[in-house]
């Protein structure tokens, strides 16, 4: 198996959970024992390397939770473990994610000597009331300071934004992308704001506490960024992804092509496709019992099925169509096992062809502008 891999390293902690985050995030007032997740975090990865010999490696991605929060050593020492175990790819992506408070930002540079080299900011807004309703530690002002040094010690740096929030214009959302875009343009990724079940917001909005922008508000939101970003010169390669030709993330790439990526951590999830058979993982959510676990056998595997070729199908339609560059039949096939023609339902294909939704450009089935707005409507009629 020649294929790159992605490695996904998830650290679990946050200093407060955010009201809209229904991630796999926990907060501990009594402190982490970096030490101890450090050892845990490098024993699970040696394990699953044992399991998978040297591949390539193509780029390495810290997730949480908020990574920025783990020791710079932490962060060196999986690096150099990652490097050790697979072959990795010149000119490898490493990517960290990071708060924009006044203390992770203190130690980006210490991120950048251990061997990251993409940084990826969660600004959310940089408007004062919102940065409070969606209940973020930092200001506009730390926001803007953390974009201005990242843009000095990364030399490639995204950004994540939220928009359609409560009372949110079109004029004001445009006029905030501006501002953002003019100070770090290679990377954005737009979230709108969505009520998930389990959160604090979920408990708000049932009672009433706020509304959220009418669907025709956001859509019109979504399509002025579009707008903003080319003026930049950051295109939508994804629907959430919008980047300068060549600053695309190239780990998040790996997910929607439907590669092979690893999961370590808490909660990490991972496909890898094993002697034609896609192997799908899940770990243990709790980080004290994942330790727990890796401690005892090396790992903390709780879910391991084998996907039957209907589903890879399935997913890889699902990821790929999410892309600019649309999805490659062959790649379907030779990712499920399973005829093309097969994954589709071919009256809601000719459908979707006829309504401008879908098209096919040399060889590729790809969603339009207006398919990928109401691509989450499309799929599941879509798909066999």
């Amino acid at each position: 198996m020649t294929e790159p891999l992605a490695l996904y390293i998830h650290w679990p902690f946050c200093a407060s959970k955010c009201p809209y985050c229904d991630f796999n995030s926990h907060v501990r007032e009594g402190g982490v024992d970096h030490a101890r997740f450090r050892a845990a975090l490098r024993r699970e990865l040696a394990h699953e390397a044992a399991r998978l010999g040297r591949r390539p490696l193509a780029s390495i991605f810290f997730g949480g939770g908020t990574p920025s929060l783990m020791e710079p050593e932490t962060v060196a020492a999986l690096i150099a473990d990652a490097r050790a175990l697979f072959d990795a790819e010149p000119g490898m992506e490493v990517t960290l994610e990071a708060n924009p408070t006044s203390v992770e930002i203190g130690k980006l540079r210490a991120f950048a000597a251990a061997g990251v080299n993409r940084a990826s900011l969660g600004v959310q807004s940089l408007d004062v009331e919102a940065l409070r309703f969606l209940g973020r530690r930092h200001d506009v002002g730390e926001a803007i300071a953390a974009l201005e040094a990242a843009r000095e010690i990364f030399p490639r740096l995204s950004f994540d934004l939220i928009y359609a929030r409560p009372g949110q214009s079109e004029a004001s959302w445009r006029a905030e992308l501006r501002q953002a875009l003019a100070l770090a343009a290679d990377h954005l990724s737009l979230y709108q704001l969505t009520i998930e079940p389990g959160t604090r917001f979920a408990t708000q909005y049932a009672r009433g506490d706020f509304a959220l922008p009418e669907e025709d508000d956001a859509a019109r939101m979504y399509e002025a960024t579009a707008e903003e970003a080319r003026r930049f010169g950051l295109l939508p390669y994804e629907v959430s992804n919008y980047a300068k030709p060549g600053a695309e993330s190239r780990h998040n790439l790996a997910y929607w092509r439907y590669g092979d990526y690893l999961g370590i951590g808490p909660g990490a999830h991972q496909r890898l496709l094993r002697e034609g058979v896609m192997w799908a993982t899940r770990r243990h959510r709790g980080p004290e019992e994942w330790a727990i676990r890796v401690e005892q056998t090396g790992h903390a595997a709780v879910e391991e099925e084998a996907l039957s070729e209907r589903d890879r199908g399935r997913e890889a339609l699902l990821m790929g169509l999410r892309l600019a560059e649309g999805v490659d039949p062959a790649r379907i096939e030779a990712r499920s096992g399973l005829r093309f023609v097969d994954t589709v339902d071919p009256a809601m294909l000719a459908a979707c062809l006829e309504e401008g939704y879908l098209e096919w450009r040399e060889g590729r089935l790809i969603a339009t502008s207006e398919g990928r707005v109401r691509l989450d409507a499309l799929l599941p009629a879509l798909l066999r």
